[in-house]
């Protein structure tokens, strides 16, 4: 009973639920202990990495919810580019690595539950 108080405060002021009021609520819906809620988050996180990782397939779906791509960004050239926010004036731009990035996409069913 604590725990949802502590939650619907929380909300009312504005700010996100923290990690442990997180899993105390999803304890408390599913009947599962916050040891066995906290299990199964690290498990998803577990499965996301093998997904996202080498060898996966880039991407990982979270049913009814979202979508996690990665996107591999390509190296990028350094040089002197024209200044967008000055015509007619050059800038030198730095070389920037290639590098992984993770991109969430939210799916149909969580469209739905926020309108």
């Amino acid at each position: 009973m604590a725990a949802n108080k502590t939650a619907n405060a929380t909300r009312e002021a504005g700010k996100p639920l923290s990690k442990s009021e997180t899993y105390n609520e999803l304890a408390n819906v599913t009947g599962l202990t916050r040891k066995q809620v906290s299990g199964f988050f690290e498990a998803l996180g577990t499965l996301m990495a093998r997904e996202l990782g080498k060898k996966g397939a880039g991407q990982f779906a979270i049913p009814g919810l979202l979508r996690v791509k990665k996107i591999v960004k390509p190296a990028s050239k350094g040089g002197m580019r024209p200044n967008p926010f000055k015509p007619g004036e050059m800038m030198e731009v730095k070389p920037k690595p290639a590098r992984n990035v993770v991109k969430a996409q939210p799916l149909k069913g969580l469209k739905d539950l926020v309108k």
